[in-house]
Parts: structure tokens; C-alpha cells; sequence
């Protein structure tokens, strides 16, 4: 019977998500099982009752008119006609999702490189004046290193660019299965952000630690290893599980298909495009104004308050510039 309703999921995976297609969907099912019993009760095998009901009631064209689907059947071809969509199979829904995770550890370990490379100069500060040279070199090699990952990248998924730019659909087999995959990363997914989060909110422990010591530059250097690390944690986990949700989305949300991944979460809209570029700024401004306070002052025991502060001023800017429904 599993084989009768893949079989059946199949027919009706692109009409349309009507009550009608699923009172039909479930009639179609109750007669094919019907069927089925019927042919089991009667001796055949159970291959051979399978192949008898899938040639009876497998063409959903011949069955349109009875189950009064006929509008709906003539608007499914009409569709496909104008507008064909490409299968994801899945074979190449694992190639995608592995692709997807390489693509995410570049890009996270090309912003940890940009984040931490601060502490070169940092840590040099107090040193020779070799050394003090050595720091800002350091720097540009980690930012040059860090920016060769982020643009490798981009070129990590080339042959999967297709996924965004036509229509694309995948079974209840491969939504299954990618379902499956993202339950097991979620784990993975949770541990990564909490970390990441936690090093983030600590980080600032060490420039109090090594602030009355002889050292007082350790402390903010240490601080960018723990961010960049945290960021590097929340980045890789983020993006890597998008692979999944990219994928249970290619389906047309119209369609029974559509079931079979999840809808898209709500898209935030802002009052104004100015509003929206002050949101999208706001957190490269504070890293600026920041990292300029902090080579100005050197008071890098003092200026990482900038951080909290700025924490709860996100909150009320992101509620000041956003358009709510009426």
C-alpha cells in the first residue's frame, strides 16, 4: 500500500491545494485501497495487485471528469506547459545539502580571519618597534586570507545557482528525506548558536581580567578570538541550514506539493527604504565607531561597554523603523 500512496502523492504533487483536489485526493486513495484488498482477498501478489491498481486508476486525466477535477487538471497542464519545473532528485537534493555546508564553513572562516585579525596589531602594540610594524602586517594577511575564503564562497555553489533562478520542485520522498537531514543538524544547529552567543557575550571578560596588569592589551585581543570565534559558530550554522529550508521550498506553496516543506517565514517590511538601510547599517556603524573609539582612546578596557549599549539600541530602532500590519 505504501507504493499505491507514493504512487498517488506523485499524481497530485502539482494541482493545485483546494479542498476540492483534497476530497478527490481522498477519495481517489479509499478506491484504490478498495481495489487493492480486493485483489489481495482474490490471490494475487501483492506486486501484482499494485500493478493492477496503478494501471486502473493511475491517469489522472481519465479520472478527472469523475472526481470532478477537470478545470483543475486542464489548469495543471496549462501551467506545466508554460512554466515546466526541473526535479530535484535526491541524489542531487545530498550533493546540494553537502555543497551547502562547504559553502558555509568558507564563509564563516573567512569572517572569523576579518574579525580576529584586529588582535595583530593589538597584541604588537607594546612591543618593539619591529614588532609594532609586524602587527598591522599580520592584520592585513588574516583580512586578505579572510576575504579569499568569503569570495571562494561564492563560487562553491556555481552549479547550484540554477536552484534560484528557474522552477524547481522535489518529491515527498526527497522532502522526506531532507526533513530527516535537518531534524539531525538541528542538534548541531543549537550547540553552534548557543556557543556562539555565549563566547559573544562574554568576550568582554578578559579586557577586564588583564586590565589592571602590566599586559592590558591581552585582554581586547582575546576579546576578538572569542567573538570571532562565536561569529564563526553562528555564521557556519545558520547558512548550513539553509541548504535544507532552500529545498523544502522549491515547491510551488499553491500545490499539494507544497505541503511537503514548510512556508516561508514572514518577510519583515520597513516604513521606508531609508529605514531599511538604517536597520541593514546599523551593526557595521557600531563595529566602525567602535574599533575608531578604541584605537583613539587605546581604553579598550572601557569602550567594549559600547557593545551592550548598543544591544539594546537595536531593539528599539529595529521596532522604530519597521512597518506593522494594520
Amino acid at each position: 500500500m505504501e507504493t499505491i500512496k507514493n504512487y498517488l502523492e506523485a499524481m497530485f504533487a502539482g494541482m493545485p491545494d483546494t479542498p476540492e483536489v483534497r476530497r478527490a485526493r481522498a477519495e481517489l486513495l479509499q478506491m484504490m485501497e478498495d481495489k487493492y484488498n480486493e485483489l489481495i482477498a482474490g490471490g494475487q501478489s501483492e506486486n501484482a495487485a499494485v500493478g493492477t491498481v496503478i494501471s486502473e486508476f493511475g491517469n489522472l486525466e481519465d479520472l478527472a471528469e469523475d472526481l470532478g477535477l477537470t478545470k483543475e487538471v486542464q489548469e495543471f497542464h496549462d501551467t506545466e506547459s508554460i512554466h515546466p519545473r526541473r526535479q530535484i532528485s535526491r541524489d542531487e537534493a545530498t550533493s546540494y545539502i553537502t555543497n551547502r555546508i562547504k559553502k558555509a564553513l568558507f564563509l564563516a572562516l573567512g569572517v572569523m580571519l576579518c574579525i580576529t585579525s584586529v588582535a595583530c596589531p593589538i597584541l604588537s602594540a607594546e612591543g618593539s618597534e619591529n614588532l609594532v610594524l609586524a602587527g598591522p602586517a599580520f592584520m592585513f594577511v588574516f583580512i586578505a586570507l579572510g576575504v579569499g575564503f568569503i569570495v571562494y564562497s561564492s563560487f562553491v555553489d556555481s552549479e547550484w545557482r540554477f536552484i534560484r533562478r528557474q522552477l524547481c520542485f522535489i518529491d515527498m520522498n526527497t522532502a522526506s528525506y531532507v526533513k530527516e537531514r535537518r531534524r539531525s543538524f538541528e542538534g548541531i544547529r543549537a550547540l553552534c548558536v548557543t556557543l556562539g552567543v555565549i563566547l559573544c557575550i562574554v568576550c568582554w571578560v578578559p579586557c577586564m581580567l588583564f586590565a589592571t596588569t602590566s599586559r592590558v592589551t591581552i585582554g581586547p585581543a582575546i576579546m576578538f578570538l572569542l567573538v570571532g570565534i562565536g561569529v564563526f559558530l553562528i555564521v557556519y550554522a545558520n547558512n548550513a541550514s539553509k541548504g535544507f529550508d532552500i529545498l523544502l521550498r522549491l515547491n510551488d506553496v499553491k500545490t499539494i506539493s507544497g505541503n511537503y516543506g514548510e512556508p516561508a517565514p514572514e518577510t519583515v517590511k520597513y516604513r521606508s527604504k531609508a529605514a531599511e538601510t538604517v536597520v541593514v547599517c546599523y551593526w557595521p556603524v557600531v563595529t566602525s565607531l567602535y574599533l575608531i573609539t578604541s584605537f583613539l582612546t587605546f581604553r579598550w578596557n572601557l569602550t567594549w561597554i559600547i557593545w551592550p549599549i548598543a544591544a539594546v539600541a537595536h531593539r528599539a530602532v529595529v521596532i522604530n523603523c519597521r512597518k506593522y500590519d494594520d
